[in-house]
């Protein structure tokens, strides 16, 4: 009997390599991204990075709950999430902490959180419970529902921060995975032009939104005022050439460019690592996509399937805005690169989202082994094999 070797003996144990390396490159950049604003402002050059390892230590303990946590039980605990994290969305309009013109930070007992970045989970947790149960029933999804209610509801109290970009992803995520679902052209084709007409009112209600769009065609048209931040996470970018100029050596984070160790964390770890640093994250992301959809295609129901498929969206979706928005190609709505830009809320999400995707992998092992047929002995299969006999077990 030949056995075949195979370097992994489930799917669990690439996306764990690959969810590790991301996170110690992320670490290293964030120090490397943070230390000259931290000794500036804070006197610390390791302020962030200390603030890092913290939210970094939590979130390791929230993936390692998510990942025991028997996924089919967040169905019942849902009602209660939604209550908590739409009463806290509400709360940050009243008494929220303001950053930079908008209220997004709840603060209780020094600690601080994003809710909204929660409601990204929530919202995927929520579409993934009403598509399983329409799939299940071989029911066609419809984009009319009380969960797609609430997750706009969500959505727009999120605006209201104002926060598009984060409000984007809460509607965007249920919105592709209703497409996969198969919701009909019907519903879907109506939806798509609310969304567009929607989405342009938003807009043109807040000029600075345009101006955003209008530079991201020609950031060096006005390079030292609304297009300043592009033009200089270009410049970040193609200064590291194809070697980078070496961890710790960039230049762009001495108060060059803005949001170094946030929102263009990307730009800074490319003026470092250069092009073969990038092409890293981009094929640590490639096969961390490829794991999802193995998880999603494996899983042992239809609410795994659409969780694994909502969560591959959420990670890899902000990874694809993010990168797109620090090059240029998307105006700048403030989405964080997971595991590499700085950020407690957003890093605890993410962790409690992979443990839920790894949830989903043990379970679906499980039943592969529990399904698996007992062995026949040697008189059963010759049995089997005389012609005109047959056996019914």
């Amino acid at each position: 009997m030949r056995i075949r070797k195979t370097l992994w003996t489930d799917d669990a144990e690439p996306v764990i390599v690959i969810m590790v390396l991301l996170l110690v490159l992320g670490t290293l950049n964030v120090f490397s991204s943070s230390f000259v604003m931290a000794t500036i402002d804070y006197d610390n050059p390791y302020y962030f990075l200390t603030r890092h390892l913290i939210m970094l230590v939590v979130g390791l303990g929230a993936f390692a709950f998510c990942r025991k946590f028997n996924y089919m039980r967040w169905r019942y605990l849902m009602p209660g999430m939604v209550a908590f994290i739409i009463i806290a969305l509400v709360a940050v309009l009243i008494v929220g902490t303001e950053v930079n013109g908008a209220r997004r930070w709840l603060y209780a007992g020094g600690v601080g959180f994003q809710p909204a970045e929660f409601a990204k989970l929530i919202s995927l947790l929520l579409m993934a419970a009403y598509l399983s149960s329409k799939l299940k029933a071989g029911r066609a999804p419809s984009v009319l529902n009380l969960q797609a209610g609430i997750i706009l509801l969500m959505a727009a109290l999120t605006e209201l921060e104002p926060d598009m970009g984060t409000a984007l992803i809460i509607i965007g995520v249920p919105f592709i995975m209703l497409v996969v679902a198969g919701v009909s052209m019907s519903q879907l084709l109506p939806l798509i032009s609310v969304g567009v007409a929607g989405a342009i009112g938003l807009i043109f209600l807040q000029p600075y939104r345009l101006e955003r769009i209008k530079v991201m065609f020609d950031p060096w048209a006005d390079a030292q005022g609304k297009g300043y931040q592009t033009v200089q996470s270009l410049s970040t970018i193609g200064s590291g050439g194809f070697w980078g100029m070496g961890l710790g050596s960039g230049v762009s984070k001495y108060d060059y460019l803005p949001e170094a160790h946030t929102d263009f964390a990307f730009a800074i770890f490319c003026q470092e690592h250069g092009f073969l640093g990038a092409m890293l994250i981009f094929f640590l992301l490639a096969a961390l996509l490829l794991y999802c959809v193995r998880i999603a295609n494996r899983a042992s129901d239809e609410f795994g399937q659409m969780l694994a498929l909502g969560i591959m969206l959420l990670i890899l979706g902000q990874g694809i805005a993010n990168v797109a928005m620090v090059g240029g190609l998307l105006p700048v709505v403030g989405v964080p690169l997971p595991f590499i830009s700085y950020g407690g809320s957003s890093l605890i999400v993410t962790m409690c989202a992979m443990g839920i995707l790894l949830n989903v992998c043990d379970h679906a092992k499980d039943g592969k082994r529990e399904e698996q047929p007992e062995p026949r002995s040697r008189e059963l299969k010759q049995a089997e094999s005389k012609p005109g006999l047959h056996l019914v077990k």
